[in-house]
């Protein structure tokens, strides 16, 4: 068992892991598919919850302000009647694309030997 000093000590090295940070940014069910989908182009909100089969509306809507907030996605707002809105990835975002391509390569790997 942890004292409560050494246990403090591990979740401080914990939370300062750089991947915990990625993990924390990008991480869940849904981000890693929004920014997937925006990488391929600039997209409208009906657009992204079309391609993301299973997600509400007020899911998309709170997973598109954290990564906006985070400076991963650009919400641009057009001043005309009906509202447009349009979501891309910025150039932080961008920075994922490789990433994303490793990802995808490891997962085809990983489904492979799965069978």
């Amino acid at each position: 068992m942890l004292l409560r000093f050494e246990r403090e000590v591990f979740m401080k090295s914990f939370i300062a892991c750089p991947v915990q940070t990625a993990v924390d940014t990008i991480g869940g069910k849904w981000k890693i598919l929004i920014i997937y989908h925006l990488l391929d182009g600039v997209k409208r909100f009906g657009e992204m919850k079309k391609l993301i089969p299973g997600i509400t509306q007020k899911m998309l809507t709170q997973q598109l302000r954290e990564l906006e907030a985070d400076g991963i996605v650009h919400r641009r707002v057009y001043a005309q009647v009906p509202p447009k809105v349009e979501y891309s990835i910025t150039e932080l975002g961008k920075k994922l694309e490789k990433i994303f391509a490793m990802l995808c390569e490891w997962s085809g790997e990983f489904q492979s030997r799965k069978g």
